[in-house]
């Protein structure tokens, strides 16, 4: 690889560690051709030996075999052995490539040390110093740099905050920061990185006035403002928001402040002067889908759907053939089920023919068919439904098994999860749900047996130990062993409604009602389930407590009439 080339990708690099999007008035990170050009090296007086030769070819061939630590390890010991600054520089490249922070160190301190003149070596070798949480080792080239072009100390200081992001002592790294920046009070990128520093280790206050300086000295700059407003957002929201306010006002074209606007606005519930910055956005960058949608889910929280419909629709037709197209069809069918029109829903799912959102617009018409009563053509649907991964084929097992299942198919549901197992035999939702489904068709030993190899896939799967153990309380069997599992279940999940309902039980089926009736209350409250309601009021009538139990029980069966749990329980006590 040519220095050149070597040079423009490390300085890429540099930038890129800023994670900062550039404005206009910041300067760019340099490239090779922007850096101004370095005095000629002194090039050392060595003779090209056979053994020299060929670790050189060594070190190529390395290179170009995919042999990158080789390469780096042959390159380093030249340049050590040379202490010529293009070997070192080599060096560096390829001990960075081949991701040697050690060696790579190493490298670049060398080629800093041979080619003291050249502003790339320094800047790499600063780079990799704070990368590498070597403060103290880096300030006096951070300082040398600076000094060295002060005209460049704002785009050097944005680029240094990007470095110490990766440090992990934050307190040090504020503490390093004040002391760099403290020779620049005039350069706003100076305080903006002091700002952002002190955010990170939690010196809020400091991390306001510096971003207060950062705005004064350059008002015009998006980053300064809208770091300030995020801080003032902790403690005065609404002055924050001004604040983008009278920003916007006088910079109107600084497109990612009106979006930090709109969406600071969102955050404080107020939605029609949202849904006004994101309209505005969207005349700056006509036909963007999700700013189309942010307009239009504004207009759903503000209950006005058919003004929500209307704008995706306009968004849609600004994007004709574009990429966005198919992003817009989706939310439009979101919309439609919102407003509970299900075959408009289904029209726009299926005018997706690909991105993004293709994949889960197939789920989406799979379960609004499902749920018209079109199970056969729900089915089909998720067996043609294109995936791009495992974990998306072994979805579309688990949600033709759970329509099956919700149309009272157990036989065929199990059938689709066991084909499942043989493609996937470990994946855990597959194996918790064919276990819950052995057990609806009385398939006892086949239930424990996957509940089993769930524990094994998973040791700590709270609802595995749950199911085994609440299957035996429901059958009245092995009780005692039943709520050592059930008790495991709860020591790794405590607060889950099913798991706390399972204990109840548990504890009713030893007869122990006041510890049964304290857990059953604590699940009911949490999940008000019918299943649930019959067992608390199963535990209260033989406690006695009878008109509670009843009360329980006629209140359920109002918003659960079909609940057979309630109506058994309900036909054994109730005349």
């Amino acid at each position: 690889m040519k220095s050149t080339l070597f040079a423009a990708l490390l300085f890429s690099l540099l930038g890129a560690c800023a994670h900062v999007p550039q404005t206009t008035n910041v300067s760019p990170v340099p490239t090779d051709d922007s850096v101004q050009p370095a005095p000629q090296p002194v090039l050392p007086d060595v003779v090209l030996t056979d053994r020299l030769l060929y670790e050189f070819l060594l070190g190529d061939f390395a290179a170009q075999r995919g042999k990158p630590e080789l390469a780096a390890q042959v390159y380093l010991d030249l340049a050590r052995a040379t202490r010529d600054p293009r070997v070192a520089r080599r060096a560096a490249q390829l001990t960075f490539e081949a991701h040697q922070y050690d060696q790579s160190l190493e490298a670049f301190r060398l080629w800093q040390q041979l080619e003291p003149d050249s502003p790339l070596a320094k800047q790499m070798l600063v780079s990799l110093l704070l990368s590498g949480g070597k403060l103290e080792e880096a300030r006096p080239h951070v300082t040398e740099l600076l000094a060295s072009d002060p005209q460049g100390a704002g785009r050097s200081f944005i680029n240094l905050y990007g470095l110490l992001v990766r440090v992990p002592d934050k307190a040090a790294a504020l503490d390093w920061m004040i002391e760099v920046a403290h020779p620049y009070p005039k350069v706003a990128e100076a305080h903006w990185a002091l700002a952002q520093s002190a955010t990170a280790a939690n010196k809020l206050e400091l991390a306001l006035a510096e971003a207060q300086q950062a705005t004064a000295l350059r008002p015009e700059w998006d980053l300064a403002v809208m770091l300030q407003a995020q801080l003032m957002q902790r403690t005065e929201p609404e002055q924050g928001a001004a604040l983008l306010a009278r920003h916007l006002k006088a910079h109107p074209e600084q497109q990612n402040v009106r979006l930090f606007h709109a969406r600071m606005l969102l955050e404080q519930k107020q939605y029609v002067q949202a849904r006004d910055e994101f309209s505005a956005l969207l005349q700056q960058r006509p036909g963007n889908a999700e700013i189309a949608f942010a307009i239009a889910m504004v207009s759903l929280q503000l209950g006005e759907l058919e003004r929500a419909e209307q704008e995706l629709r306009t968004a849609l037709a600004g994007t004709s053939g574009k990429k966005d197209e198919n992003t817009l069809y989706f939310y439009l069918g979101q919309l439609n089920e919102a407003k509970q029109d299900e075959a408009a829903a289904l029209t726009h799912y299926r005018q997706i023919n690909g991105g993004e959102r293709y994949y889960d617009a197939q789920l989406r018409v799979a379960y609004l068919l499902n749920k018209q009563g079109q199970l056969l053509q729900a089915r089909e649907v998720l067996q043609k439904a294109k995936t791009d991964n495992d974990a998306q084929r072994a979805q579309l097992v688990l949600i033709e098994a759970q329509f099956l299942r919700e149309g009272g198919r157990h036989d065929e549901s199990f059938k689709i999860l066991n084909q499942g197992l043989a493609k996937f035999p470990e994946h855990p939702e597959l194996l918790y749900q064919a276990a819950l489904t052995a057990d609806k068709l009385k398939k006892y030993d086949t239930f424990e047996q996957l509940i089993r190899k769930l524990i094994q896939v998973e040791p700590n799967n709270a609802h595995a130990y749950n199911a085994l153990g609440y299957a035996w309380l429901e059958r009245n069997v092995r009780v005692a062993e039943a709520m050592e599992l059930v008790q495991k279940a709860h020591a790794l999940l405590p607060d889950d409604a099913a798991i706390l309902d399972s204990m109840g039980w548990g504890y009713f089926r030893l007869n122990d009602l006041e510890q049964s009736i304290m857990f059953l209350r604590r699940a009911f409250a949490a999940n008000p389930d019918p299943e649930i309601a019959a067992h608390l009021g199963e535990a209260l009538w033989v406690k006695g407590e009878r008109e509670e139990a009843q009360t329980i029980w006629r209140d359920s069966v109002q918003t659960h009439p079909d609940s057979a749990a309630l109506q058994a329980v309900m036909r054994k006590f109730l005349p």
